[in-house]
Order: structure tokens, then C-alpha cells, then sequence
């Protein structure tokens, strides 16, 4: 279930499977029933769960659930925002089956309140909250800061704008649970709405996937399944060259590291040959570091260019640690008229600021092929290369944006990386734990995307696989991550990946 749908394309999902013969009323009927029975795994039994119903569909899930939760012996309040009178359609039913009292949304509504289930708005607001419901949800909010209770949200967290996982305005749900419908929200994933969700469960409510066809979400969870096939699984006649060969740019002798970290990154995820071009400086400093990995001395620009002759080579890394200025960009233009795949990262794209040099990296990238360039800036550099956008267009607009704008695969990273191609395709990444947030991270995240250029891989999916590893890497590792332990989980996380891959034991992973 890697598809992520708007706010749009899910209530297009719903009216696609109403016209196809599913009444609205049983939606909503499976919808609560999810609820209720994540609420039970929350709360102790007999607890006193208090349901906050909203004028529409969401409010609707609330009913259903406060009634099944009723049945299975939990004290439960429910409160509507509005007179029970005015809700309409399968709301106005599901409303009717309830046998308890409905209250208005007053002070001492949550008082010993054990689980707060949030049904108010979900994904149908479109504005700020105010009044008495935003007071109602401050109150909850600091029911649970301070650890009287728990929240769940159904849906979205109310005040949560399902699209961008930006609030709509100062008031809005923080929830310890939500629980969503048929296909995750990219809202669910953008920060600061993955935090505000919280655990996120899907619930399928009879929706079915074949509704995807006809409504073709541009974006996805990274998840290997959207990988897999183009993932490179070497045969066993091969050689090196044949796994493909990878250039990684040394930064002066005092900034050698980050290279280094990089080239490991592309040796260790299956480039067969990987090289560092070095300065003269910096030699004598790589060379007591690497053993495996190459070193490539050169002494100008026009030296660094007879080094990208090489036909065997396939992929490029400039960045890391190399320093900003115009021999850094002469260096970027110099591999992007190559027939190589090119990785920019760090100081690479921090040499072209927004405006003219912008333009003419752009240029070049577009001249060389859409898509064989990947840029993977942070947000300050990214802004510093595109400039601001709006402050209502989201992180995976502005990375889609950015990839049709300059021709080139866009990973902007973060806690929420998006990945996006020139061709509009999108991927949110959600897999990377806090402590991936280390220097030189991003370093080996470059080397393991051009690794995996090296070996063949196109250029989307070998960055959204790249990133995918490198939060499965950290994960793997847990606290106490340094950029150095990420390309040595790499070895086990492969054997799973690869179909023809085989543990120790000769045991096939699938």
C-alpha cells in the first residue's frame, strides 16, 4: 500500500466505490468500526473514552465508533459540535443508532477522560480552527502533555491539513494514534504531520485497490516494492567494470573525509570499482585511509576532466567536502557533459546560488538527459539554489518543482526526504530514525545513490532506493549512529533485497 492519495484523490476514491454498488453508510460503518478497535487497544477496559464528533462524515466515524466501544463495556461520552438535527446524510444515520446522551463541546467535557478519540474534522477542513472547538482541542492537548490521557484521531488530527502535514492555523490535534482509510495521506509523512499523527494505522473499510486506476496517484511511501525490479542483482560471469565503476571528488587535504565517506557508501552497495579523485594535498591523506577504494591524483581542472574520460565510468559524486566557489562549479559543468550519471551534493550546490549560475547548471543537466542527475540538498541549500517558493506550497511540491525546473532527480532531504522526478513522480521517505541527523551523513547518502548508478540503476529509482537504505541503515544500527557505521549495515539489509541473494546457510531470501 505505497500510494499516498490527497485529500481529493481520496474522496474521489470513496465516490468511485459508492457508484460501484458500496453504500456510503457501510464506509462508514467499516470506518468506525476501525476506529473502535484501535481505541480498544488504547484504553483499558471499562476506561472512559470521550468521542468528539464533527458536523460531517468524520463526525459520522465518532457516532460508530462510541457506539461499539458502548457495547464493549467502555464508559463513553460523545459531544458534537452542532445540534444533532442539522447533520445530514450517513451521518445524520449513524447519529440515530446512538442510544447515548449528546453533549455540546463545554468545559469539563474531558474531565478523567482515559482516550480522547478526535472525529471533529479530518480531512474536510479547510481552514483555521477557532472558538470553542479550538479551545476543546487545547484542552485535549494538554490533557495528554501532561499524561492524563491519550489521543486518537480519526482520519487526521483535526486543524492538520492532509496534503502539505502543515496545520492549518496555531490550533491542532496531537494525537498518539490516527487512524486513516484505504491509503495513507501525504500529510501523514510531511513534518510536521507525521509528529502531530503519531502512529499512523490504515484500515481498509472496502475500498478496493483497483479504484488506484482510474485515479493514478503521482505520489508513493518509499517502500522497496516501488524498487525492486530495477534493484541490481549481479550474475554470477561478471567482473568489476561490469558492476559498474563510480568517481568520487576529494575535497584539500583538510576536508577529505566526506569523500571517503561517500566512495565507501558506492563500494559497499555493489559499485565494482569505486575511485577518489584527489588534489595533490589531500593524497598522501586519502591513501592512508583507503585500501579498497582508488585514488586518482590530479592537478587542474583540465586534469580532473581527463579523469572523467574514462568510458568505463558511470557515475559521479561532487560535493562533499570539495569547497565552494567557481572551480568547484567548472568541476560540476566538466561531469555533466559526460556520458556519467552525476551525483551534486553539498558544496557542489552550494557554488550555484539562486539566479544566473542556477540557470546555467540547470542548462547543463537538461542538456545532458532528464533524470541522470541527482541533486540532494538539504533545505538551506535547496533555497539557496530555487529560491523561496510560497509558504503554502508544501516540501513535495516544492521538491517536484525543483525536479521540472532543473531536469534533474530532486531528493530534499530531512526527516521527510521527498524524492521527486522532472517527470512529476513523487516519494515521500518516512523510514529514517532521529539519529541519521549526524555529520556526514549525507555524505555516504550520495555514494550509496551513486552506487547504485554505477550498477545501472535509473536515476529516480536508485535515489529513492538510496535513501530507503540509508534510513534502514540507521534503523539497523540505532543510537550512537555515526556517519562511518552506516555503509557497514549495508552487507545484511542487501541479502534481503537481492532475489537471488543466499544467508549463510544457503536458506533463498525472497
Amino acid at each position: 500500500m505505497s500510494e499516498l492519495l490527497t485529500t481529493a484523490q481520496m474522496a474521489e476514491a470513496d465516490q468511485l466505490t459508492i457508484i460501484g454498488g458500496v453504500p456510503g453508510l457501510t464506509l462508514m460503518d467499516n470506518a468506525g468500526r476501525g476506529v473502535a478497535d484501535i481505541a480498544q487497544k488504547m484504553a483499558a477496559s471499562g476506561a472512559l473514552i470521550v468521542v468528539l464528533c464533527g458536523p460531517g462524515n468524520n463526525g459520522g466515524d465518532g457516532f460508530v465508533a462510541a457506539r461499539l466501544l458502548k457495547a464493549a463495556g467502555y464508559e463513553v461520552r460523545l459531544a458534537l459540535l452542532g445540534e444533532a438535527a442539522s447533520l445530514s446524510g450517513d451521518a445524520a444515520q449513524m447519529a440515530a443508532l446512538w442510544d447515548g446522551e449528546v453533549l455540546p463541546l463545554e468545559p469539563g467535557l474531558l474531565d478523567q477522560a482515559d482516550l480522547i478519540i478526535d472525529a471533529l474534522f479530518g480531512a474536510g477542513l479547510q481552514r483555521p480552527v477557532t472558538g470553542a472547538v479550538a479551545q476543546m482541542i487545547d484542552q485535549a492537548n494538554e490533557r495528554r502533555r501532561a499524561g492524563q490521557c491519550k489521543i486518537l484521531a480519526v482520519d487526521l488530527p483535526s486543524g492538520l491539513n492532509g496534503d502539505s502535514g502543515a496545520p492549518l492555523g496555531e490550533v491542532v490535534i496531537k494525537a498518539d494514534r490516527t487512524v486513516t482509510f484505504f491509503r495513507c495521506k501525504p500529510g501523514h509523512l510531511l513534518q510536521p504531520g507525521r509528529e502531530l499523527c503519531g502512529r499512523v494505522d490504515v484500515v481498509d473499510i472496502g475500498i478496493e485497490a483497483s479504484v488506484l486506476d482510474e485515479i493514478k496517484p503521482g505520489t508513493l511511501r518509499n517502500d522497496p516494492s516501488i524498487w525492486r525490479t530495477t534493484f541490481p542483482d549481479p550474475a554470477r560471469q561478471t567482473h568489476k567494470y561490469q558492476r559498474g565503476a563510480a568517481l568520487v571528488l576529494s575535497g584539500p587535504a583538510h576536508a577529505t573525509g566526506a569523500a571517503r565517506l561517500a566512495a565507501r557508501g558506492a563500494l559497499r552497495v555493489g559499485a565494482g570499482v569505486v575511485s577518489v579523485a584527489s588534489p595533490p594535498d589531500a593524497v598522501a591523506a586519502n591513501a592512508a585511509h583507503l585500501t579498497a577504494i582508488m585514488i586518482k591524483p590530479f592537478q587542474s581542472i583540465d586534469g580532473f576532466a581527463w579523469l572523467l574520460k574514462d568510458a568505463r565510468l558511470r557515475a559521479v559524486v561532487i560535493g562533499p567536502g570539495c569547497g565552494v566557489g567557481d572551480r568547484t562549479q567548472d568541476m560540476v559543468l566538466r561531469a555533466l557533459a559526460t556520458n556519467a550519471s552525476v551525483v551534486l551534493d553539498a558544496d557542489a550546490l552550494s557554488s550555484f546560488m539562486a539566479g544566473f549560475p542556477a540557470h546555467t547548471l540547470f542548462a547543463a543537466i537538461t542538456e545532458k538527459a532528464r533524470g541522470a542527475t541527482v541533486l540532494t540538498p538539504h533545505e538551506g541549500e535547496f533555497t539557496k539554489l530555487f529560491g523561496r517558493f510560497d509558504a503554502g506550497i508544501s516540501k513535495l511540491e516544492r521538491g517536484r518543482l525543483a525536479a521540472q525546473r532543473s531536469g534533474a532527480v530532486i531528493v530534499l532531504k530531512g526527516a521527510d526526504t521527498v524524492i521527486a522526478s522532472p517527470s512529476g513522480r513523487a516519494v515521500i521517505n518516512d523510514n529514517a530514525p532521529p539519529w541519521l541527523a549526524t555529520a556526514g551523513s549525507g555524505d555516504v547518502l550520495a555514494g550509496f545513490i551513486a552506487g547504485l548508478l554505477a550498477q545501472g540503476m535509473p536515476g529516480f529509482a536508485a535515489a529513492c532506493a538510496g535513501v530507503w537504505l540509508h534510513g534502514a541503515c540507521a534503523a539497523k544500527f540505532g543510537p550512537g549512529l555515526i556517519a562511518e557505521d552506516l555503509a557497514e549495515q549495508i552487507p545484511s539489509l542487501l541479502r534481503d533485497l537481492r532475489p537471488t541473494a543466499r544467508a549463510n546457510n544457503g536458506r533463498i531470501i525472497a
